[in-house]
């Protein structure tokens, strides 16, 4: 399994063109030089079909977007089978992002088959309170995002630092093991800073790098932030 380590800057490609198809290996190829040049931890979330020429092309940690609870057992047509994530080279997945949300049964359920997957499992939550719950089912990683400033370029550390200091202190106290992310409106290095000075192991992206007028350099400039930090 590609390493992942913290801190860590997490950057889901969604389903932009930008990030589709061979644009997709490209922006990979430019995270993976600028892992190497700043020794930062970065791993990418492509979209389902893009991961395993994305994985086969670069060594940083990739990631799914969403995998389905299911088994290997057929009858789950147009499911996403986390063992076939697996195969396909993705070292985990996203679960329960504000744009496939699910309910905290199936959230149990998904990271238990992410495990048997052995496939880390980084849950998306919108406050402090779901960030809890959610630590009691012990993944990997649990990213705060307020959904109302995904994609406004408002960044959470700074329109709502309490949501992350708030989050940290309350999942630490029931699962002091889970890696805490923040997420939302990140665009800049500043954003980045912040959200470690509030006690965050990392960050999760999107547009701030996959619709930047220059990927390298937005991507980078996160990188630094957390060299610096």
């Amino acid at each position: 399994m590609t390493k992942v380590r913290t801190p860590i800057i997490l950057v889901n490609f969604k389903t932009y063109s930008e990030a589709t198809g061979s644009k997709a290996v490209k922006l990979a190829k430019i995270a993976e030089k600028i892992s190497l040049e700043t020794e930062v931890c970065i791993g990418i979330a492509p979209q389902f079909v893009d991961i395993a020429p994305i994985s086969r092309a670069v060594s940083v940690p990739v990631f799914a977007q969403h995998i389905d609870p299911i088994a290997p057992v057929g009858f789950f047509t147009g499911h996403i089978l986390p063992e076939s994530i697996r195969e396909a080279g993705a070292v985990g997945t996203l679960i329960n992002h504000s744009e496939r949300r699910l309910t905290l049964a199936d959230i149990d359920a998904t990271i238990t088959r992410a495990r048997e997957s052995d496939l880390l499992a980084v849950v998306c939550a919108n406050n402090s309170a779901v960030s809890a719950a959610v630590a009691v089912l012990k993944p990997n990683m649990i990213a705060v995002e307020p959904p109302e400033l995904i994609g406004t370029r408002i960044p959470v550390s700074k329109a709502k630092p309490e949501v992350v200091s708030g989050t940290v202190e309350l999942v630490k106290r029931i699962n002091p093991d889970v890696v805490i992310l923040c997420g939302a409106g990140i665009t800049k290095g500043e954003d980045v800073a912040a959200a470690l000075r509030l006690g965050t192991e990392g960050v999760l992206v999107s547009s701030g790098v996959v619709k930047a007028k220059d990927p390298y350099k937005a991507l980078l400039e996160f990188a630094e932030a957390i060299t610096k930090a």
